[in-house]
């Protein structure tokens, strides 16, 4: 029988001094970096992992963190069966702390430059095939779609524009849930998009994202919202600003209808319009600042899964492949 997973440490379950330094690090990585939520919570979790652990071999101050106490931690994480990918995000959290912590004096000095860590496995997301993707949008919505219960057939139509934006811009779910309806110009067929870092961005979008947009915001929006709606573009049931549980449960609902397709949530939606733009002749300069990747470098992983589907392709077809 396997062993209950231990609670996460929280701040509140540090020493004072750890617990005081954490607290100024959530903020720094909020107000001055500029992360999202989730990132956030990541590297303050993995932080007071870190800092409880430090805790245990006696150093209850980050003033005493040294180059031994990180290095234990990871050691531990590696021996509890983390992957490559976490262990790699842990000593970004744990890098990014000591740099800070050294910045502002609560350490004299940055042991987190000595730390190494393995680099996490790079694997090629998985996409839609092109079939797939019509496929996917084969089905719109009409008026009867849903069937007789009108709130059904506006949550259609919002689900239709969910998965129109998604595929036709390349956001990423929370910047999806993010957009106000004066973010979206129908007109111009042009959405604006708060990135990472507080990054804004002007990204285009196709007839039938506009189409399915217009129609979400025709028919189905005012029948959703409520006075504490807001200016959201997408909203849940409720009335509330869409949530991005939701948005992954319509990806996953949708694509289980598409014969063959992979099971994908909305970041596989993503990384298929990427590899599709790249397959249609678009240039890496231009999915960059589409996908609103902070280096070209990032990017260039969707050049890999192209030339991938064209080694299979290759493999397929020639006579002596």
């Amino acid at each position: 029988m396997r062993r209950p997973r231990r609670p996460a440490p929280r701040p509140a379950d540090l020493a004072p001094a750890s617990a005081a330094a954490v607290e100024d690090f959530r903020r720094h990585l909020a107000a001055e970096r500029g992360l999202s939520t989730h990132t956030v919570r990541a590297y303050v979790a993995d932080v007071c992992g870190l800092l409880e652990h430090a805790d245990r071999m006696g150093v209850d101050d980050p003033a005493g963190l040294g180059i031994v106490n990180l290095r234990s931690w990871l050691a531990r994480q590696r021996a509890s069966g983390s992957s490559r990918a976490t262990l790699a995000r842990r000593g970004a959290s744990a890098r990014a702390f000591t740099a800070f912590a050294a910045r502002r004096g609560i350490m004299a000095s940055d042991p987190g430059g000595a730390l190494g860590t393995p680099r996490a496995q790079s694997t090629l997301p998985e996409v839609l095939q092109p079939a797939q993707a019509h496929a996917l949008f084969a089905d719109s919505s009409d008026s009867d779609a849903a069937g007789p219960d009108h709130v059904a057939r506006c949550v259609r139509r919002r689900d239709d524009a969910v998965l129109e934006l998604l595929y036709a811009t390349g956001v990423r779910v929370g910047e999806l849930c993010g957009l106000d309806e004066d973010d979206v110009d129908l007109g111009r067929r042009v959405v604006r998009v708060l990135g990472k870092g507080a990054k804004e961005r002007s990204v285009p979008f196709g007839v039938p994202a506009g189409r399915a947009v217009a129609n979400w915001l025709r028919d189905g929006r005012s029948v959703l919202a409520t006075t504490s709606s807001g200016p959201a573009l997408l909203l849940g049931r409720r009335g509330g600003r869409l949530d991005p549980r939701t948005v992954r449960r319509v990806v996953h609902d949708r694509l289980a209808g598409v014969p063959g397709a992979p099971d994908l949530g909305p970041h596989g939606l993503r990384h298929s319009a990427a590899t599709h733009l790249l397959e249609g002749g678009a240039d890496l300069r231009s999915v960059q600042e589409l996908l609103g990747h902070a280096t070209l470098k990032t990017t260039e992983i969707y050049t890999h899964v192209s030339g991938e589907r064209l080694k299979a392709s290759y493999d397929r077809a020639h006579p002596r492949a």
